[in-house]
């Protein structure tokens, strides 16, 4: 049997697999010759104390124990064209793996996604970066992939069932993702490689009987008695089913506009906004290691930060290492900022939300709109923020200590956030109360983070769609909608996810209630 051991050893040993074997061979008291295999099960960075270490899971195979390399297979998916058909709105990985589940439930999805393939998405980026032109149905929100897709490809979740979150990601790998996600503590895909796996998980879809629509936008629903019937699109064609998943992500205003217009119930949900902050990779590599130079073995360094400022958590979020910051409107006439990073996390520059938590009595001044109260306070800010910036995708920007001292900044280096930014006095972007908060808090991640609060880092205005300000709810056992009879709110805009792996195991989740249901 082999010996199963938690190490924990320098970033060199743990870069070097014959350093590793040696040192292993030591721990275990044999002949480095008679170390067979060393699989890493799991892998983490403890940078707390100033000599940084790597703690290693491992399993330790001796010469005369067999070793099979276990390789990651996908499931026996069958042709299900002739199969019942389900409907799924949204093409994110709430509505994709929700389809994969479908599929190997015997069940057809139909996906209908307003945006275009993984690909075709790539010319908007474009144009929205270099013209400050934003496609309203494609952008870094919308199309295939959803918002994850070119905005990082973080795989961290809080999730506690650790058996759901292993299944996405050994999906992952077996559509062509790095067997490392199955060991990091923190996995990570990257923008420029999830574009691929995305696509071959689309190709699955299709090539066992499933269907997949872009540049199809659903305009209404179809509702008989209560019941879900089908859906309608903006070319007029009706699509039917009594079995609609909803996975339209946290943007789709136009969704929850129509659910709140068909009087289909909807609530008003807390978010977090704030800005989005890029600091130097080295200087945050020189706070995190304690050291000048991160050397060749550490990855660049992330930070987490949690404070409480005049009763309200202020945090890091989406903290992208060695990535940039990305334009991420879907409408004209507003700005909105993001983070992401390409799988080597090699950029010159950090950055992160820095976000506070909201309460539904922030909204007060839209409660004429009800449930989209939440979602009005949002766009009011992004509005105003395009026009502070000059009306163009460029952003307000300010250099941190400087907000803090409520002082314009008198020139903004170059960031990476290609369409621009305009020096602003950014307490004109946000209420007043939040702009307090903002102030205060900035100062006390400078006393919890030696070197965090410096004129080195530039604010960016605003980080807005953190999740959704809408909450579309759902029966806890059926997990239909409350008041329609096969409608299955999934996600991150019904409220149900934060993220690619939660919304992926949500949108399985949903797939197998309604498989359940039809059993019946």
């Amino acid at each position: 049997m082999p010996q199963e051991l938690q190490l924990q050893v320098s970033p060199e040993i743990a870069a070097n697999e014959s350093l590793l074997y040696e040192h292993v061979a030591q721990l275990v008291r044999v002949s480095t010759k008679l170390v067979h295999k060393v699989v890493i099960l799991k892998r983490s960075i403890d940078a707390r104390q100033k000599s940084i270490k790597v703690n290693l899971k491992v399993s330790v195979y001796l010469i005369d124990e067999k070793y099979t390399e276990q390789k990651i297979e996908l499931p026996n998916y069958e042709n299900v064209s002739n199969k019942q058909e389900v409907i799924i709105v949204g093409a994110g990985p709430a509505g994709l793996f929700a389809a994969l589940q479908l599929i190997e439930l015997g069940l057809k999805p139909i996906i209908i996604e307003r945006g275009k393939d993984v690909r075709g998405r790539r010319r908007d980026l474009k144009a929205i970066n270099v013209d400050h032109i934003v496609n309203e149905d494609s952008n870094y929100c919308f199309g295939e992939g959803g918002a994850g897709t070119y905005s990082d490809g973080k795989l961290y979740t809080r999730s506690k069932k650790r058996g759901d979150v292993d299944r996405i990601l050994q999906l992952l790998v077996g559509f062509g993702a790095t067997p490392d996600i199955l060991v990091e503590a923190h996995p990570h895909i990257g923008t420029n490689k999830l574009p691929q796996i995305i696509q071959d998980i689309r190709e699955k879809i299709i090539e066992c009987g499933g269907k997949v629509l872009f540049e199809t936008r659903v305009t209404d629903f179809v509702i008989k008695n209560n019941e879900m019937q089908g859906v309608v699109t903006q070319n007029g064609d009706t699509i039917s089913a009594n079995k609609l998943i909803l996975a339209t992500g946290h943007s789709a205003r136009d969704i929850f506009e129509l659910l709140d217009k068909k009087k289909i119930f909807i609530e008003a949900k807390p978010f977090a906004l704030g800005v989005r902050a890029e600091h130097p990779q080295e200087l945050i590599d020189r706070i995190q290691y304690s050291c000048d130079f991160r050397g060749d073995y550490l990855p660049p360094a992330p930070y987490s930060i949690v404070k409480q400022v005049n009763g309200r958590g202020m945090y890091s979020f989406c903290m992208c290492p060695g990535g940039v910051i990305a334009p991420c409107a879907t409408s004209p006439g507003e700005v909105v900022t993001n983070g992401w990073s390409p799988s080597k996390r090699d950029q010159a520059t950090a950055n992160s939300g820095i976000v506070v938590e909201l309460k539904l009595e922030d909204f007060k001044p839209f409660a004429k709109f009800g449930a989209l109260a939440g979602m009005e306070f949002q766009k009011s800010i992004e509005q105003k923020a395009w026009h502070l910036a000059g009306e163009t995708q460029r952003v307000p920007a300010q250099r941190m200590i400087d907000f803090t001292r409520s002082k314009v900044s008198e020139s903004i280096p170059k960031t990476s956030y290609v369409p621009g930014t305009t020096s602003v006095e950014m307490g004109q972007v946000s209420p007043g109360f939040l702009t307090q908060i903002m102030r205060e808090g900035f100062i006390e991640f400078g006393k919890a983070i030696r070197g965090y609060m410096t004129n080195d880092a530039i604010l960016h205005a605003p980080e807005s769609r953190t999740s959704s300000p809408v909450r579309i709810p759902r029966d806890n056992e059926t997990l239909e909608h409350t008041q329609i009879k096969g409608l299955y709110p999934c996600g991150e805009g019904a409220g149900f996810a934060g993220g690619i792996i939660s919304a992926a195991i949500d949108g399985e989740k949903c797939a197998l209630k309604i498989a359940q249901s039809l059993s019946k």
